[in-house]
């Protein structure tokens, strides 16, 4: 499944802070409705993502009824990304 969408990024303080992109709800739904297919455990789901011309693996991670995905710090760099800032995203769930 391939999902494009625009959001902002985000802060979110966990155990350290994190830029994160809050996956809209609508995208969300799409995701939940096939998480348990595609989800490694604890319900992080593994995705190919595109931002700008950097593209990067990582993990959508479950946050209140939705998705949140993290922004690397090489990404954030390579793209001049930081919290506030809007972008689109291409995401592709699975590996």
């Amino acid at each position: 499944m391939e999902l494009d969408f625009s959001a902002v990024a985000i802060e979110w303080r966990g155990p350290a802070p994190f830029v994160f992109v809050p996956v809209p709800p609508d995208e969300s739904e799409l995701i939940q409705d096939s998480a348990s297919e595609l989800t490694y455990g604890w319900g992080v789901i593994p995705v190919e993502a595109t931002i700008g011309t950097t593209t990067f693996t990582t993990s959508l991670f479950p946050r209140d009824g939705g998705y949140l995905l993290p922004l690397k710090v090489a990404v954030q760099r390579a793209e001049g990304i930081g919290v506030g800032d809007a972008m689109d995203v291409r995401m592709r769930l699975g590996r």
